[in-house]
């Protein structure tokens, strides 16, 4: 299965050589590492409790957040939305100061 960017390739379970899938992976690690932290800090760890690295068959690294409850993703998609807004009015901010 593939986005229509190609990003989300079928997962890697069959490594084929040359393909970087290490780097990938550790990429992976690191972003899932980032989320599990600000979960942590956020208090939703135990409504995320499957977030993983991953890899695909091109060796592209992917963030696996597992099942979740309804609930725990309208609440995900809630502050990254809010997120978004913040990071707007900063930019729009620093904007109008100039």
């Amino acid at each position: 299965m593939t986005d229509r960017r190609g990003v989300v390739a079928k997962r890697a379970e069959d490594l084929v050589p040359g393909v970087p899938y290490v780097r990938g992976w550790n990429r992976a690690r690191r972003s899932a590492g980032t989320l599990a932290d600000q979960l942590v800090l956020l208090g939703l760890d135990s409504d995320f409790p499957g977030v993983m690295a991953d890899v695909n068959v091109l060796g592209d690294g992917l963030v696996q957040l597992g099942t979740v409850r309804p609930g725990a993703a309208e609440m995900l998609a809630k502050l990254l939305a809010a997120g978004l807004q913040a990071e707007l009015h900063g930019t729009t901010t620093e904007t109008s100061t100039v």
